[in-house]
């Protein structure tokens, strides 16, 4: 059991639902687009909007501004517990109505990987794309190697260099860029003790495109 509270359109018009996932798990959430990823890479068997009427905290009724406690917290405890079924959370709603986000896929063209800055690790500072690692390895880059990252927005380019593919922070000196594989298992760049994001005034989403190649070789007479 799963609760999801990403909610700017709290009070609104937005649907709140209960899914049951491939994986046999429930999830509570606002149907604004938090279950993309689960619905593309585990797969929705079944939806169902919560019955607000029914499935809210007593005595909270006059409240549309706490419904990660009043709605979601409370339906997912009742459901996690069995005190209601899942066909008891509220009527049914067709899988393929569920809100997704847009999704711009990571993709290898000759000698270049280019995707998207899903992640800000916000602790560190990090940032974290959707270019898995084997996509990357397939520019014949190992560890100790350089890459020269780029990134870039809709409306100019923001950061080019050549960085370390590292295999641990430790590999690089503290204040020196790195390229590494974070805990998903897909490329990240980073600052040993540093802020990555703050030093650049780098974004997420779709419109923060990076882009990794092999760095040239370049000999010196």
């Amino acid at each position: 059991m799963f609760v999801s509270v990403v909610d700017p359109g709290v009070g609104s018009t937005r649907r709140s639902i209960a899914v049951r996932t491939a994986g046999g798990q429930y999830v509570i959430t606002p149907d604004n687009g938090t279950l993309t990823h689960i619905k593309r890479m585990q797969g929705i068997e079944e939806a169902r909007m919560i019955d607000e009427s029914v499935n809210r905290l007593p005595d909270s009724g006059e409240s549309y501004t706490f419904h990660g406690r009043d709605i979601y917290a409370y339906t997912g405890a009742r459901l996690a517990s069995g005190t209601i079924s899942f066909e008891q959370v509220g009527p049914a709603v067709a899988v393929k109505e569920v809100v997704e986000l847009p999704v711009v896929e990571a993709q290898q063209r000759e000698d270049i990987v280019q995707g998207t800055i899903d992640v800000l690790d916000v602790r560190f500072g990090s940032l974290w794309t959707n270019i898995p690692r084997e996509m990357f390895l397939g520019l014949g880059v190992r560890h100790g190697g350089r890459v020269e990252v780029s990134i870039f927005n809709d409306t100019r380019s923001i950061y080019k260099n050549i960085l370390v593919y590292a295999k641990s922070f430790a590999d690089v000196y503290v204040g020196e860029p790195l390229v590494y594989v974070n805990s998903l298992d897909n490329i990240a760049v980073a600052i040993n003790q540093g802020s990555f994001a703050k030093a650049y005034n780098i974004g997420t989403g779709n419109s923060w495109r990076i882009q990794l190649r092999k760095a040239p070789r370049i000999i010196y007479e």
